[in-house]
């Protein structure tokens, strides 16, 4: 995901032999042209930052973004990803190296002979250089919101010969949401959520993937007032308590150690309802900050957040 926090900017050394794929060893060029033609290649994907022509198939991905890489599992194309980042925890056989989105060279990410490379952003400016070698690059970035990432789920798909797999994952992914969303109540009165991306502050705002989830359950966004920072401010210790959120959600459990007990030992934060009430939800980051199928347990966390509230205001 691509956000003013570094951690998630960057979200947002496998030594491969050079030598034909076993599966087109030995095959004529016709026969080889007619596989791609048999599945759907060439073809252009729409990108974030323009078309992006693929000739054949490709079965040496390079992925430098987290979310791709579960995406790109997740649509049946894992066999085909020969790298990944640093920063791909999952699933856990993905082939992790020490490359990250902001810090790889277009050398090192061509030293893997990649035959397509995924990125969120293009954070180290090795867009250009890496097509000027013949090697195409897809740039996923985060979505604004959920069907953004739908469409990037699809778009994977249609870049690595597996269209309807990734249309079935995106439609299962948002049936289950809307399931869950259907479960769930909405509440009688305006309930505010505080969306914690790090300790310092940073959020994310409703015009974000993660905002809209909360829109679902009708719950105000306390980033929204936060004016001139675009999708993902840095808000104020200040700003938070005179926001009194009634729910707080962590998504900096893992790179930050925040919990409950670091939050309520804030200065200033033990009167915020949310502390109060015990109303603190820590959730695993790459869940709550990537877009990829494993959103829907974000989903099903905030439901029974929002559950929880309003059993507690009816008892």
């Amino acid at each position: 995901m691509s956000t003013t926090r570094a951690r998630i900017a960057r979200a947002l050394a496998l030594s491969l032999l050079s030598i034909p794929l076993a599966a087109c060893a030995g095959a004529t060029p016709a026969g080889h042209a007619a596989h791609a033609r048999a599945a759907g290649f060439p073809t252009t994907v729409a990108a974030a930052d323009g078309p992006v022509r693929i000739e054949e198939q490709p079965h040496r991905i390079l992925s430098l973004s987290a979310s791709a890489t579960e995406d790109l599992y997740a649509i049946g194309a894992g066999s085909q990803v020969t790298a990944v980042d640093a920063y791909s925890t999952f699933p856990p056989q993905a082939p992790r190296t020490r490359l990250t989105e902001t810090t790889a060279s277009a050398e090192a990410v061509a030293a893997y002979h990649p035959d397509l490379v995924v990125i969120a952003e293009d954070t180290n400016h090795i867009d250009a250089q890496l097509r000027r070698l013949g090697i195409p690059v897809l740039r996923e970035p985060a979505p604004a919101n959920l069907a953004g990432a739908y469409s990037e789920i699809e778009q994977l798909g249609q870049a690595t010969g597996h269209s309807e797999q990734a249309a079935r994952v995106a439609k299962r992914i948002a049936a289950e949401i809307a399931a869950i969303v259907r479960s769930t109540p909405r509440p009688r009165r305006a309930l505010r959520v505080y969306h914690e991306l790090e300790p310092t502050l940073y959020s994310a705002t409703s015009h974000t993937f993660i905002g809209q989830i909360y829109s679902l359950f009708g719950l105000q966004n306390i980033a929204d007032s936060a004016h001139g920072a675009g999708p993902y401010p840095q808000l104020s210790d200040e700003f938070i308590i005179a926001a009194n959120p009634n729910l707080i959600v962590l998504a900096d459990t893992v790179c930050c150690k925040q919990s409950a007990a670091t939050v309520a030992a804030r200065a200033g934060w033990r009167n915020i309802a949310a502390v109060k009430d015990g109303a603190i939800v820590p959730v695993e980051d790459s869940i709550a900050s990537q877009w990829g199928p494993r959103i829907v347990h974000f989903v099903e966390k905030i439901a029974a957040a929002v559950r929880s509230l309003q059993a507690r205001e009816h008892s």
